[in-house]
């Protein structure tokens, strides 16, 4: 090689050679996969001849245990409730989500099937929104975002619990008779309302032994990946848990919800908890989570008939 070509090549040879070393170390690109459809069954249809249930609108302008918020809550009351007997409770995270006759979930028309068929017992289903601070929005949802929300849903803490118990149950039997056996109160959330459903089970399970969880966020948010090492190290508790989660689930600097969630399902089945997880393909959203809403249930609410309201 002539001598003029050799600092050349040499210079070449180098900047490839780190051009490849780069490309080796860098990660590939995340590829989700295709997510399979997901429809919702006859149990989440408006069915003929079968009782509806109403549901009312009511606001909490005061809180104790998170200072400085407001919120806003709705009730669902099944048309078979007639205060002769305790009902059971289910609680649901981010109730706007829950509450309308369209959407994923659709509450008030799984409820009513459900109620109706002997699925799950007579069920009051109180659907309570994060606390905002400063004025309300006038209407409820994610816009604008509730200031509040992760610091009450995603902190692994009783304070959560202790904000049902003891400001917002108060409210609800005013008006109704609500069971206080713990088999006949579940909750419910999705993605930081999941953690939370699970957080005042945990952290409350003489008054909650039911729970559902889509697409939860058992991630370092605020430390709720700690949660599958607890299960474990933790003696077993009274609990049941369903679990719903996708391969498509965020993966983000807190961490990744599918490795998350499957890791919690590990625990649970080492302490050999009553629990299900399902996974399917979806990603950080509601779909597959309210088409299996009514199976869901069912499989909370088995054997329901056998307890004392």
């Amino acid at each position: 090689m002539p001598q003029y070509f050799a600092p050349l090549f040499s210079l070449t040879l180098a900047m490839l050679v780190l051009c490849n070393t780069g490309s080796a170390q860098d990660p590939p690109p995340r590829k989700e996969k295709a997510a399979q459809e997901y429809r919702h069954g006859p149990d989440s249809q408006v069915q003929d001849g079968v009782p509806k249930g109403k549901v009312t609108q009511h606001v909490d302008l005061e809180s104790k245990i998170f200072p400085g918020t407001k919120r806003r809550y709705s009730v669902y009351v099944p048309a078979q409730y007639d205060g002769s007997e305790p009902a059971a409770l289910m609680v649901f995270q981010d109730g706007h989500a829950f509450e309308g006759l369209t959407g994923d979930f659709r509450l008030p028309t799984v409820f009513d099937n459900l109620i109706a068929k002997g699925d799950m017992p007579i069920t009051i289903a109180v659907m309570i929104d994060p606390g905002h601070k400063g004025e309300l929005p006038e209407k409820r949802g994610w816009r604008p975002r509730p200031a509040n929300r992760s610091f009450e849903y995603d902190s692994v803490s009783g304070d959560y619990a202790e904000f049902l118990l003891n400001e917002i149950l108060p409210e609800i039997t005013k008006d109704f008779k609500i069971s206080e056996n713990p088999e006949l109160r579940a909750i419910c959330g999705n993605s930081s309302g999941g953690i939370c459903a699970f957080s005042v089970a945990w952290f409350r399970p003489d008054s909650f032994h039911k729970v559902l969880s889509h697409i939860g966020s058992f991630t370092n948010i605020r430390g709720g990946h700690n949660y599958a090492a607890m299960i474990r190290k933790t003696d077993k508790k009274s609990l049941r848990v369903f679990l719903q989660d996708g391969e498509n689930d965020l993966d983000n600097e807190h961490g990744n919800w599918p490795l998350a969630n499957q890791q919690l399902a590990k625990s649970l089945a080492f302490k050999d908890y009553d629990y299900k997880f399902v996974f399917g393909t979806e990603a950080h959203n509601g779909k597959h989570g309210g088409a299996i809403f009514p199976d869901s249930l069912r499989w909370l609410w088995r054997g329901w008939k056998n307890e004392t309201p």
